[in-house]
């Protein structure tokens, strides 16, 4: 639990929807998308199955409102990424916002990580898809050639599995955050170089 989580629970706590949200992912992670019900996020909220009725009418619903909020931010950063210039600069500011998005939707790619059968199912894979696409279109150059096409993509990749990967890996959250930063601003850079 990194600062930005508490930070995050802080802000959050206040409304009921992300409340249920939360703790919904909580249980998720503890035992399983499949074999947590509704009730079972009621008790713990300590609300009646009516009170969660009145926000999600079943877990996908949970599940997929979540996915909505927590990528909101990185299809903003599309739409924003998309009426820039294909300068280098743009693409810099892109991975580094990228970056924080990726943060605050962690507990998210973690859900999609552990319940890959699950996400397959629910529509969210295929508005993850999306996104991917989305991202990939903005820090591309259409004309580039194709090792540098593989970079830009790397250099997504890298925050993504920098997540994961990284986790074991000894050291500061928040260094570790940075080294990885700089290895995906490197390859956009250098892809840039060649294009």
């Amino acid at each position: 639990m990194g600062g930005t989580m508490d930070g995050t629970k802080q802000r959050r706590r206040g409304n009921t929807r992300q409340r249920i949200q939360d703790v919904a992912l909580e249980l998720f992670a503890e035992q399983g998308y499949e074999k947590t019900s509704l009730r079972e996020i009621a008790e713990r909220l300590e609300v009646t199955k009516a009170a969660l009725y009145y926000h999600f009418k079943t877990k996908e619903e949970i599940i997929v409102s979540l996915f909505e909020d927590l990528t909101k931010p990185i299809e903003d950063l599309i739409d924003w990424g998309r009426r820039q210039p294909h300068s280098l600069e743009t693409k810099q500011e892109i991975v580094r916002r990228y970056s924080q998005a990726l943060i605050d939707a962690e507990p998210l790619f973690r859900f999609m990580q552990e319940n890959q059968a699950t996400v397959r199912e629910l529509s969210i894979g295929e508005m993850f898809k999306n996104r991917m696409l989305g991202m990939r279109d903005i820090v591309i150059d259409p004309d580039a050639d194709l090792v540098d096409q593989v970079r830009c993509i790397s250099a997504l990749f890298t925050m993504h599995a920098g997540m994961f990967v990284m986790k074991d890996v000894e050291g500061d959250p928040e260094e570790k955050r940075k080294a990885i930063l700089e290895v995906a601003i490197d390859l956009i850079t250098q892809a840039h170089k060649g294009a």
